[in-house]
């Protein structure tokens, strides 16, 4: 499984087509605004995941204090 998804992964050259094809398509002064909103995305993301795993996590303290009761 490791080897399969080494092999699926881009190399040195292929990077750097994906790179000019990005400048390219963006040009040099959308990319940082382009970075800036991926970067908030990921943020929200990030957020987004830490808020339902809390939610989790004190409905199961909840369900164990009830049961403690």
């Amino acid at each position: 499984m490791l080897s399969t998804l080494l092999l699926s992964m881009p190399g040195g050259s292929e990077w750097i087509l994906i790179v000019l094809a990005v400048l390219i398509l963006f040009g040099g002064r959308k990319i940082p605004e382009f970075m800036r909103g991926l970067g908030r995305g990921i943020r929200e993301f990030n957020d987004a995941k830490s808020n339902v795993k809390k939610e989790i996590e004190d409905g199961m303290n909840e369900k164990e204090k009830k049961a403690e009761a």
